[in-house]
């Protein structure tokens, strides 16, 4: 039976018990979620260096391009059979499509380390692709093996993964890309890690494809129930039509849903809004490395591949505090639209500050002789006016990405579990999924290589605010708000499950 309205959006005074988790199916859905965000962010930390290191780059100002590209190729490729998936998955069965992209991500994501050359690596990254943009299916076995008071804390999981997955990616290869250079002693007569600078994050990052893949072969049960087909006349399946043959075979209304059927006023609405928030979200992921790793005079903050690893770990750490306590409790109080309408707006002022901190980065290397590196300046006392400012700069980094970080945890959990919400009935749950990771895909597409060609052209031609450096930060906090006020236009009916209670499938 489905919960009253006021309950389940956290408006009424009466709050139903939630039902305990069932760890023993949603423990490979996690690792399976955590493979994704890994293998995507992992290769940001040293995107940069990788582009500047292959034929193809004739000048620094080239990079952002060729880097966008990449990341493009990945997105293109996971975007394509993104909906397909879902639907595959309908079809099939969800444990099947979860497990066979996963064979594939692991394969192709080793390939991807192998890389020497511009074209093996957009190749492989396509391949990567591929095969990863079955995590509609994860939300489709979610949403049928919860109900309507655990829903939230369940749904919550998926993202707290992803940042989890963002946050160890980040860190894995900002830290171990090129260990031959960075860590000599250990790396340095690897001749492997010498021909191959990028093979041993691809490696490590990989054991998250490996888990999941293992953990889905041996735990991960079939959550789809079909619904038992009519028996058929024995005549009737011989071709001859009797008197007690209809004319029209009737079919149920899970049967007659269609794609265009699902597209109603309200979901065409959640859609735009996820496509807006992804686009802004894509826009970032690539602009922080390449803004990052800019030196201060074209607008970035001169970090090597250390410190922008570091600086996207530290920011991810509290995410396992929001997504399973905070989020929870704020959804039970405020209502999942709400939740969504407040991290939208949390996230409009971080986009347009972050790029300012490009000035006091140009500040810290005024104090330095011969205009050393920001990222030399741990070497630099903390009390000499450098090192003040450097940890300024930290400081005010790292409270921005943060601010970020809660933002798109509430804005992002709030969505995927709106599309569930507004899903009428749960066998178009698989579709519903895949249209929105359809759409979320498509502006891993279009971010890369917008933000990268912005952001090229913007320190090319050294124009005045906001069409210099800040370009690409200012349009993600446009995109945020137009997000935000369409949020504020939702009506409150999508605090509640359509489809009412999903029955669970066997543990």
């Amino acid at each position: 039976m489905t919960q009253p309205e006021d309950e389940q959006s956290g408006s009424g005074t009466a709050t139903p018990k939630e039902t305990p988790l069932p760890w023993a199916q949603l423990s490979p859905l996690l690792a399976i979620r955590l493979a994704e965000p890994v293998n995507m962010t992992l290769c940001m930390p040293f995107l940069y260096k990788m582009v500047e290191g292959f034929d193809i780059v004739k000048s620094p100002e080239d990079v952002p391009f060729y880097a966008g590209l990449l990341l493009t190729s990945y997105s293109l490729c996971q975007a394509i059979p993104s909906m397909y998936w879902g639907v595959l998955s309908d079809r099939i069965g969800r444990r099947p499509a979860l497990l066979i992209g996963l064979a594939g991500d692991l394969a192709t994501f080793v390939l991807f380390g192998l890389s020497k050359s511009f074209t093996w690596a957009i190749v492989t990254r396509s391949l990567n692709g591929v095969f990863a943009g079955n995590s509609a299916v994860v939300k489709s076995v979610v949403a049928e093996i919860s109900d309507d008071s655990n829903r939230p804390r369940m749904t919550a999981l998926l993202p707290l993964m992803w940042n989890i997955g963002v946050v160890a990616g980040s860190a894995v290869g900002g830290l171990l890309a090129d260990p031959a250079n960075q860590y000599p002693s250990i790396f340095g007569r690897c001749e492997i890690f010498r021909t191959f600078p990028y093979l041993l994050p691809c490696l490590v990052g990989s054991l998250t494809t490996a888990m999941g893949l293992f953990v889905g072969l041996f735990k991960l049960k079939e959550t789809l129930v079909i619904p038992p087909v009519a028996a058929v006349p024995e005549a009737q399946e011989n071709g001859a039509a009797t008197e007690s043959t209809p004319l029209v075979v009737q079919q149920s209304p899970e049967q007659q849903q269609s794609m265009l059927a699902l597209l109603t006023p309200t979901c065409r609405r959640v859609l735009t809004i996820n496509v807006l928030m992804c686009l802004a979200i894509s826009m970032y992921y690539h602009i922080y490395s390449m803004f990052a790793a800019s030196p201060p005079r074209d607008g970035g903050l001169g970090f090597n591949t250390q410190g922008i690893g570091i600086s996207l770990a530290i920011s991810g750490l509290v995410v396992i505090y929001l997504q399973l306590v905070a989020y929870p409790k704020l959804v039970q109080k405020y209502g999942t639209l709400r939740c969504c309408q407040i991290g939208l707006l949390g996230m409009v002022p971080v986009f347009f500050a972050i790029p300012f901190l490009s000035l006091l980065s140009a500040r810290v290397e005024q104090f330095v002789a011969n205009r050393v590196p920001v990222d030399l300046l741990v070497s630099q006392s903390w009390m000499s006016p450098a090192g003040l400012e450097y940890g300024m700069l930290w400081i005010l980094l790292l409270a921005l990405l943060l601010a970020r970080m809660v933002g798109d945890i509430l804005a992002f959990t709030s969505i995927n579990l709106i599309v569930s919400n507004i899903t009428p009935t749960k066998t178009t749950l698989g579709a519903m999924n895949g249209m929105q990771q359809f759409s979320s895909t498509c502006t891993r597409i279009i971010g890369p290589m917008l933000s990268g060609t912005l952001w090229g052209w913007s320190i090319k031609h050294k124009m005045v605010y906001p069409f210099n450096s800040h370009l690409v930060w200012v349009l993600c906090g446009v995109l945020i708000a137009v997000s935000w006020k369409m949020a504020m236009a939702l009506p409150s009916s999508v605090n509640v499950f359509a489809s009412g209670h999903l029955p669970r499938s066997r543990q």
